[in-house]
């Protein structure tokens, strides 16, 4: 037994290994924690194949997602990205010029620039607080932002009057300001580049306080009478310069500036129409103001001789040249017994310029083609193509004109008749009749009107030559100057100065229950240095009080305030 276990001993005695304790007990330190990863001969599984589908298919949905996200930014939205990416870097800030100021003849300021503390971008519109100066100064609408704080309107705009025939010199250059800026709006740097220009100042030929007294007395009576509306103007008779231009009722260019809803929504329901400028735009019967234009025409047709008179009872009959037994009754406003033409003139008398423009008895007319000719030469049926004072052409009726407006009804002498005296379709805007007046002041030369100083402007004195001689605008001289004294205009009699005037009232209407009223006329008398016009819109046939009355209210406190205008040039 023992030589047994020794021959196994020989025999395997080199196959044996020693075997350390350590390694039998080497996770002994890692039972705690059963670090299975220090586990020897621990059996790895695969991976399921659903598990890699899946893992491919979201890679392969991430991959499509960014690529079309890509292709977006870069394709179908590049160049909007682009510009703001260069609108995050550099931004172009506007720096708003000054607006120039607007002055009246004596440096009066009549529209200027105020500080607004609620926008520090540019300078607010401040305009003159005293009412009748909207029409002629017109608004200005402000730059103006867009949803996202960008300014799609970088300049001012005029609207109406000088501020929109002179926004060019008035608005003057912006500057332009770079800001560097990241994507958050944080500015790292700013430079300018171009520094603002200041637009120009204006200086008009308007007297502020002429002109405020004017819109005074026009509104006054308006109110208080009942007249609708109205107008006025004066104008030198040698150079154009407009000293006062007015109209009621008017808007405020303060409200209209600064967008006051409750008072631009008050003007839009007033139907006496706060936004026409009266004197440019309004049409209205001219009536009698037209009877020395007739005048003129027939001294230089000689159809009839000045010192010639016709007798007015009240009315003249035309017999029907289709009915002898029936007659036409054709009304002179009162009768004025025997008058010749200047007479005629300053008593207004229709039945004489009945007669003179369309013919009686034995007594020549001028006849609808010479009234015509000579109610265009004074200016009027023509556009006035003016910046500021231009306006309509208005209406001469003409046998032309009453084919398209009454198609099928002929001309007939009663329509040369109320054509002689302002009615009958005739319509004239105020400035026309105050050139016209002004033709007639300084013995025949149309001028241009101009709201500021010939000195200063521009624009030469255009004058239109008249084919009448210096006796024949003598008459009409004496005539107007009899209106004032002992005629129609009677009430511009003052002492302090000597006015030739015309009036005229314009009946509307089938039941004439309402005229228009008006008064033209210049001063002084022997060397005229202004014509003037008032023109009272729709008031009451009954009421006795008219545009004479607003002139002599005017004249009486120009000869206290303003008594320089009174007096000739020389004195």
């Amino acid at each position: 037994m023992a030589s047994l276990k020794r021959f196994f001993r020989k025999k395997f005695a080199k196959r044996l290994i020693e075997i350390d304790p350590d390694v039998i007990f080497l996770d002994s330190s890692n039972l705690p924690k059963f670090n299975t990863h220090q586990f020897e001969g621990r059996i790895e599984k695969p991976i399921a194949s659903s598990t890699t589908i899946i893992f491919l298919l979201v890679v392969f949905f991430v991959f499509i997602g960014f690529s079309i996200r890509l292709y977006g930014l870069a394709v179908v939205h590049g160049d909007e990205y682009a510009k703001r990416s260069e609108t995050n870097r550099l931004d172009h800030d506007v720096v708003f010029a000054d607006r120039g100021s607007i002055l009246d003849k004596n440096g009066i300021k009549l529209a200027w620039n105020a500080v607004d503390p609620d926008n520090d971008a540019f300078s607010t519109r401040e305009y003159i607080h005293e009412e009748g100066f909207s029409h002629l100064l017109g608004f200005v609408r402000y730059p103006t932002k867009d949803k996202n704080g960008n300014y799609f309107r970088k300049d001012f705009e005029g609207v109406q009057g000088i501020e929109k025939a002179f926004n060019v010199e008035l608005k003057g250059e912006n500057g332009l300001r770079i800001i560097e800026i990241d994507a958050l709006g944080k500015v790292y740097s700013e430079s300018s580049i171009r520094q603002p220009k200041m637009g120009e100042n204006l200086t008009l030929s308007i007297d502020s306080d002429v002109q405020k007294k004017m819109f005074d007395s026009i509104k006054g009576l308006a109110d208080r009478v009942g007249f609708t509306g109205g107008t006025g103007a004066i104008m030198d008779v040698e150079t154009g310069e407009v000293l006062a231009a007015t109209s009621y009722p008017e808007f405020s260019s303060n409200a209209m500036a600064s967008r006051d809803g409750e008072k631009i929504a008050s003007y839009n329901s007033d139907k006496r129409m706060p936004f026409m400028f009266r004197l440019t735009n309004g049409l209205y019967a001219p009536g009698s103001i037209v009877k020395p234009y007739v005048a003129l025409g027939a001294l230089s047709e000689k159809v009839i001789d000045p010192s010639k008179t016709i007798v007015s009872n009240g009315y003249i009959l035309v017999q029907n040249p289709y009915d002898p037994t029936k007659n036409t009754r054709f009304n002179d406003w009162k009768a004025h017994g025997p008058v010749d033409m200047r007479k005629a003139i300053s008593v207004s008398s229709d039945v004489y310029f009945y007669e003179v423009g369309g013919g009686f008895g034995d007594q020549k007319g001028l006849g609808i083609a010479n009234l015509d000719k000579y109610f265009s030469l004074a200016g009027f049926g023509k556009p006035f193509d003016d910046k500021v004072f231009g306006g309509p052409a208005g209406t001469i009726p003409t046998p032309e004109w009453k084919a398209k407006a009454f198609p099928g009804d002929p001309w007939r002498v009663g329509d040369t008749y109320f054509t002689s005296i302002g009615q009958y379709g005739f319509q004239v805007t105020p400035i026309q009749a105050l050139r016209a007046v002004a033709s007639i002041a300084n013995e025949g030369f149309i001028i241009e009107p101009t709201a500021f100083p010939r000195s200063t402007s521009s624009l030469p004195v255009e004058k239109e030559v008249l084919p009448f001689s210096k006796s024949q605008y003598e008459i009409i001289h004496e005539g107007m100057r009899m209106g004032a004294t002992t005629g129609t205009a009677s009430g511009l009699n003052v002492p302090y100065v000597k006015v030739a005037a015309k009036t005229g009232t314009a009946q509307l209407g089938v039941s004439k229950s309402h005229v228009n009223s008006w008064v033209t006329g210049f001063f002084p008398y022997e060397h005229p240095r202004y014509a003037f016009v008032i023109t009272m819109e729709r008031g009451p046939s009954t009421n006795i009080y008219g545009a004479t009355f607003v002139m002599r209210e005017l004249l009486d406190w120009m000869n206290i305030n303003k008594s320089e205008y009174l007096v000739n040039k020389d004195e």
